[in-house]
């Protein structure tokens, strides 16, 4: 057994390791994996589950998939020709996260059932403190690796706390709970509510849909894999990363009218629309579910099967706001009352204001949370914050993507820490801090690219934006641009700090 599979609980014994990983989703094991190639060994990963594979461990909701073309959404170094189709199910990704984690050695480096309570950087003795629920750490570098779908949002609805049926989130949901033949609600209806809502509307008495805005809705083109195909991805020399590079170019044109000629989203759009006649033949349905914003301004839904659920005759779709929630069922704001008999909350996580932010407490004593709320929630190249040394960031800030793989941009980021780590054994640094003139130089440039973008543009409002308005999310150009931009560690961007003998 590792030294690190087992807790610290020792009265007042705090371990110290090189680096420590904060979580153990594709960035986590990911870092944990290529930091194992590069010779570094002194690390340890905190994950608060009893498994690794962040949030395609805990969105196990009924119909829960990828969205990503299965050939792209795996590591470069670790391919996997066995998917079973062109869009893999959550147990298939899980699966393969868990195997990717063994085969390279790295889940003796894991200690699970340990979540971080604090991490507070000690400028005296250039390091992190961190304590959590199975003892305390001291580290010299920190990886924030715990993903931007980890921490439920939960809507502040009138009333709901005091609902007597079963209610749960769709990233905790509750598998003793037999939802057959039951009044349920589905509360959103983005990304999760495509995928659940035509899973449980045939099992289900009756079904109500709470949408607030309507979604933008493409074809599917998910198929099984043929065996014959699986057998050609294993054994012919290059077909697998030749369909994978053809794939991430397809993917990349989607940059074109999100990000550079939005006016061009009409041409996806009528395509939308000609989906949107042939399954949805009621008018006054199709009125509904037809966006009033531009296609990309939020996250593009596919699905076949989600539209044609909407018009079963147990379903409804209800457009009225919900004013408040009952013992037993929802009240809309038009004064409408459903009986229901359990809650399924398909609202989505917080991103721009993640719960974690609160826990890292930087060089002059402010949280991350602290330091959003002031300045915006702005980081240099979505890896690193002025204030916060040693912190590198996994899809920080506008590093995010609304077309293709976030692994492409995972691995640009693992490559720009593990840059930082050579830098600085090589220069004998204690530290290194982003410069805030650095950083705001950053975030200007990224300003105006984001200002000619449907997610600014578009006229809608969604989860891309924080409390300000401000596209936070996403990265606003081609990804071959970012990883570009994060290929070499930029040392003279940072304040640095020597060791001391």
């Amino acid at each position: 057994m590792s030294e690190h599979t087992a807790p610290a609980d020792a009265v007042g014994a705090v371990r110290h390791t090189r680096i420590l990983i904060v979580g153990s989703g594709l960035s986590g094991v990911g870092t944990a994996i290529r930091l194992t190639q590069e010779g570094i060994t002194d690390f340890v990963v905190l994950e608060r589950g009893e498994d690794v594979g962040g949030t395609w461990r805990d969105n196990t909701y009924p119909g829960a998939g990828c969205d990503v073309p299965s050939h792209l959404y795996s590591y470069s170094f670790a391919l996997n020709p066995n998917w079973s189709r062109s869009f893999s199910p959550q147990a298939e990704i899980h699966e393969y996260i868990r195997s990717v984690a063994d085969r390279y050695g790295v889940r003796d480096k894991h200690v699970f059932g340990c979540e971080m309570t604090g991490a507070r950087w000690n400028d005296t003795e250039g390091h992190w403190e961190i304590t959590s629920t199975r003892g305390s750490y001291t580290a010299e570098v920190v990886v924030s690796a715990a993903g931007v779908l980890c921490e439920p949002n939960l809507p502040d609805i009138k009333g709901i706390s005091g609902f007597e049926g079963e209610i749960f989130h769709s990233a905790r949901w509750n598998h003793d709970s037999d939802l057959t033949g039951k009044r349920v609600a589905v509360i959103g209806t983005g990304s999760s509510s495509v995928q659940i809502v035509p899973s449980i509307a045939p099992v289900v008495e009756r079904l109500d849909v709470y949408q607030r805005t309507a979604t933008w809705v493409l074809p599917h083109a998910t198929r099984p894999y043929l065996s014959a195909e699986r057998w050609a991805f294993r054994r012919v020399p290059g077909l697998q990363r030749l369909l994978r590079g053809m794939i991430y170019a397809n993917r990349e044109l989607f940059v074109l009218f999100q990000a550079k000629y939005p006016k061009a989203a009409v041409l996806l759009e009528i395509v939308a629309r000609v989906k949107m006649f042939l399954e949805v033949r009621d008018r006054e349905l199709r009125r509904k579910v037809t966006p009033k914003h531009r296609l990309g301004c939020k996250r593009m839904l596919v699905s076949n099967k989600y539209l044609p659920a909407l018009g079963r005759d147990n379903v409804e779709l209800v457009t009225d706001g919900i004013a408040e929630v009952r013992a037993h069922s929802i009240v809309t704001e038009d004064g409408t009352e459903r009986e229901i008999d359990a809650i399924v909350l398909a609202t989505g996580f917080h991103v721009t204001d993640s719960p974690t932010y609160n826990l890292y407490v930087g060089r002059e004593g402010r949280t991350l949370s602290e330091v959003a709320d002031a300045e915006g929630y702005q980081t240099y190249k979505g890896t690193a914050v002025a204030e916060f040394p040693n912190l590198f960031l996994m899809l920080g800030a506008n590093s995010g993507l609304n077309y293709t793989s976030l692994i492409y941009i995972i691995e640009s980021q693992i490559a720009y820490l593990v840059d930082a780590l050579a830098t600085m054994r090589a220069r004998d640094l204690r530290s290194v801090e982003v410069r805030k003139d650095v950083q705001a130089d950053y975030n200007r440039d990224l300003d105006t690219k984001m200002a000619r973008s449907v997610w600014v543009s578009g006229g809608c409002d969604s989860w891309f934006l924080d409390s300000r308005g401000q596209n936070a999310t996403l990265w606003p150009d081609f990804s071959f641009k970012y990883r570009r931009l994060l290929r070499t560690f930029d040392v003279d961007a940072y304040e640095t700090t020597p060791r001391t003998r």
